[in-house]
This record gives C-alpha cells, sequence and structure tokens, in this order.
C-alpha cells in the first residue's frame, strides 16, 4: 500500500486520471490552488463574517434584516458580475482616451471556452499562470465584499426592495469601472496609481459609497439614533472570520503562491494587531475604558489601511500604517462625523474611508523598492525618492471619492423616484418581524405587543374560540 502510494505521487499531472488538456502547460497547479483557497476566505468574510459583525453591532430588532441585506448583496453581485460585471472591471477595453483604458466591455462571462482559458485581463491583456474561471471567482468575493461593507451605512432604515435594485446597478456602475482604472490597469494605473488589494477599490469604495448612501436614504428614526451593539460574541466571531479571512484578501493579490504573497499576508497582520492595540489606547485615553467594539473596529481598520500597500512594504512600515489606521480613523468617527451630521449608522465611512485613504497614502510614502520588485519592480514611494507617487495615490483618492459619491447618491435619488427609500416608521417601530416575517430572538415577539406577530397570534385564537364556542352551542 506505501509503495503505490509514493509510485502514485510521482505521476506527472499531465499523466494522472483526468485529461491532459486539464493541466496545460500555463497552468501552475500550486497558485490555483492557493488562488481558490484565497478566494474562499475572502467569500468567508462576507458571509458569515460581516454578516455576523453587522448583525451583532445592530439592534437586537434589527439582526436579521443586517444579515439579510449582507446576504442578499453576497448572492445580487454574483449574478451582475457573471453577466456583464467581470468583464466591464478586467476585460477588453471598450473605451479608451488616447491609450489610456477608461472602461471594459460589458459582456458575459459563462462561456466554457473562456471560464477554462488563461487568465488575460485589463487593457494591456496582463497574463496570470491560473484559469480565467479562478480569477473571476476570486475578483468576484471583492466586488461582493464591497456593497457588504457599504450596508452598514444605511442599516435599520433602508427600505429592502430598494437595496435589492440598489446593489446590483451600484456594483456595474460603480465598482467595476473602479476596478477598470485601480486593478485591472487603467488610466489611473497607467498614471502610477497603485492599490495592492482594494483599500480604494474596496474600501474608499464602500466608505464614500456609505456616506453618499446615508445622505440619500436619511437617517433613522429619532429613538434608534444610537449604536446599541447587542451582540459581543457575535461582533467577535465576525470580526474574526474577517481578520483571517483577510489572508486571502491581500494574500491572493499577487495572482499566484508568490514570495510576495507571504509577504502580504505577514504584513496583513502586523498592521492589524497594531491597529487594535493603538484603538484601545485611543478608547482608554478619551473613554477611559478598553471595549471589546472597539478592539474589533480597530482591527478593521488596520486591515483596511494594509490593504493598498501589504505587498509593497515592509514589517516595520506595517507597524506604522497600524498606528496611524488606529488613530485616524478613531478621530474622524468621534470628531469628524458628529459634526458631518449624516447618520451612517455603523460608522462605515470613517473605518473604511477614511482608512482606506491613509492607507492609499500612506502606499505612496513608504513603498520599497526591496519589496516591490517581488510584484512591481520599480515601484518606489517618497521616503526612497518618488514624490510622484504620494501625488498620484492623492489624486486616485480624489477620483475616487468624486465619482463614487455622485453615482451613488445619482443612483439612489433615482431608484427613489420609484421605490421608498425608508422604511416606514410604523415599521421601524416594530423591526425584523415587520420587515421579514421572522426574528433572531423568540423573546422579542413578547415585547411588541402593537406588531403584526401579535394580531396574527389573537386572530388564530379568535378563530380557535370561535370554533369551540360554535361547538358548544350545537
Amino acid at each position: 500500500m506505501i509503495a503505490f502510494s509514493q509510485s502514485k505521487s510521482s505521476v506527472p499531472p499531465s499523466l494522472a486520471d483526468y485529461p491532459s488538456a486539464a493541466v496545460p502547460s500555463w497552468l501552475s497547479p500550486g497558485s490555483n490552488s492557493w488562488m481558490l483557497t484565497a478566494a474562499t476566505l475572502v467569500g468567508l468574510q462576507s458571509v458569515p463574517g460581516v454578516a455576523l459583525y453587522y448583525a451583532g453591532l445592530s439592534k437586537k430588532k434589527y439582526a436579521v434584516n443586517s444579515a439579510l441585506m449582507v446576504f442578499y448583496a453576497f448572492a445580487a453581485v454574483l449574478i451582475i458580475w457573471m453577466i456583464a460585471g467581470y468583464n466591464f472591471g478586467f476585460g477588453k477595453v471598450t473605451l479608451d482616451i488616447n491609450g489610456y483604458g477608461i472602461l471594459g466591455t460589458p459582456a458575459p462571462a459563462w462561456s466554457g471556452i473562456y471560464e477554462a482559458s488563461q487568465t488575460i485581463y485589463g487593457p494591456s491583456n496582463t497574463p496570470l499562470d491560473i484559469p480565467t474561471s479562478t480569477y473571476i471567482f476570486f475578483q468576484f468575493v471583492f466586488a461582493a465584499i464591497t456593497p457588504v461593507l457599504l450596508a452598514g451605512g444605511v442599516l435599520e432604515r433602508m427600505n429592502f426592495k430598494a437595496w435589492m435594485i440598489f446593489v446590483p446597478f451600484w456594483s456595474l456602475l460603480v465598482y467595476s469601472p473602479v476596478a477598470y482604472w485601480l486593478f485591472a490597469g487603467g488610466w489611473l494605473n497607467q498614471l502610477g496609481a497603485v492599490d495592492f488589494s482594494g483599500g480604494y477599490v474596496i474600501h474608499v469604495d464602500a466608505g464614500v459609497g456609505a456616506l453618499a448612501a446615508a445622505l440619500a436614504v436619511g437617517p433613522r428614526l429619532a429613538s434608534d439614533r444610537k449604536l446599541e451593539a447587542h451582540s459581543l460574541p457575535l461582533i467577535l466571531a465576525g470580526a474574526g472570520l474577517i481578520w483571517l479571512g483577510w489572508d486571502g484578501f491581500n494574500g491572493g493579490d499577487p495572482g499566484g503562491a508568490t514570495i510576495d504573497a507571504a509577504i502580504a499576508v505577514l504584513n496583513t497582520n502586523i498592521a492589524t494587531a497594531t491597529s487594535a492595540i493603538t484603538w484601545i489606547l485611543m478608547d482608554m485615553a478619551f473613554f477611559k475604558k478598553p471595549t471589546l467594539v472597539g478592539a474589533t473596529s480597530g482591527a478593521i481598520t488596520g486591515l483596511v489601511a494594509i490593504t493598498p500597500a501589504a505587498g509593497y512594504i515592509n514589517g516595520l512600515y506595517a507597524i506604522i500604517i497600524g498606528i496611524f489606521s488606529g488613530s485616524i480613523p478613531w478621530l474622524a468617527l468621534y470628531k469628524l462625523e458628529p459634526k458631518l451630521k449624516v447618520d451612517d449608522t455603523l460608522g462605515v465611512f470613517s473605518t473604511h474611508g477614511i482608512a482606506g485613504i491613509v492607507g492609499g497614502l500612506l502606499t505612496g510614502v513608504f513603498a520599497e523598492p526591496a519589496v516591490t520588485t517581488y510584484i512591481d519592480p520599480g515601484l518606489r514611494g517618497a521616503l526612497y525618492g518618488n514624490w510622484y507617487q504620494l501625488g498620484i495615490q492623492a489624486a486616485a483618492a480624489a477620483v475616487v471619492f468624486v465619482y463614487d459619491f455622485a453615482i451613488t447618491f445619482g443612483l439612489l435619488k433615482l431608484i427613489g423616484l420609484f421605490i421608498p427609500l425608508q422604511v416606514p416608521p410604523q415599521d421601524l417601530m416594530v423591526g425584523d418581524y415587520a420587515l421579514h416575517g421572522e426574528v433572531a430572538y423568540s423573546e422579542l415577539l413578547a415585547t411588541l405587543p402593537s406588531s403584526k406577530a401579535t394580531t396574527e397570534e389573537e386572530t388564530k385564537e379568535e378563530k380557535v374560540v370561535g370554533k369551540k364556542k360554535k361547538g358548544n352551542e350545537e
């Protein structure tokens, strides 16, 4: 038996028990394995990671609604991604200006021949040694988590029907174009801007989108305008999945099992740990007590800020980025956002938008040639004499901010002409049962005497009593 196992392991992949076409010369089985694993890790960040995290941060009566908004967005993005989103964000150029790629081609990505072919993406036809199907899936989970995160800005009041329409259109009109500009080699990349794994494409998009959406949808009920995290265990479970899932988030960006993938994973965890501790210290300095919600918030901002820089810097710079990400977004959340007078439910603008911008700018400062040689030879930051890099990082942040805000706000206002963006106040008073006919905790039914649940139960009881009375009379 041992001898058989040894001889079987020595069989070349091309001679194993499947067609030789399954392992073409361009395919790296190791890279393909890692990319499929990384994609699954990123998917787990959304479902169940963010779903649990947002449900725990929400009020008890909105736990189902918060989780369902996340779950729906994850599913809806995959459909639009296959119909048009992937090729709009990573396909052949359909619009360019003087050679600068502006938009991809919004075409379906479901052809069997196409899915089995070697990954070649963007305006410069960049090749990877993995199948296109792997890359479609890997980029999908990034596309999905972006509106998933955005949802945190409009929880506890947005009409679910409006959300159902908003998500696919937003993904196609906002996410895919920005991905083309900064992931696929489009015009911002061509000008020199870099975003290692989505500090701008995912997190600035989500954060600024949340700000615009909160403004367009309007505030929560006055009685609800306070963060009341109802389940710390859910928050911790969700945050843990998000943190470790981020190893796939940043570790998969090189497109294979490379040295840079390992560097990115290590930097991701260094910055996250530093940021979590920094946020705890900020809480202790200003609020006198460390909190679990604060610690997880700091971890999230660390993950966000390291994302645009993860594969371009060394471990020391990851610590410095963690310090900035644990303090600047903290100040934005508690000092800046209250002055904006916009009801961003979970502070997504600060924890993702501001943190993403911080990380993107610091990428322009710290990008180190000794590290970038493994992913983008020649890239260097201001600390290494290239001040242009900092300038183009700032310009890219401004472009994403303005484009995202304008399209998000305009899209929601357009949807609002046909469907109310907010849930009626009487339903918000009830929460999940009025919105979805179910609750996360059965004891909630007993606390809602005026809800539909009570009415329905009373109606059933009246019918039973009526039948018994009629039977007795007969």
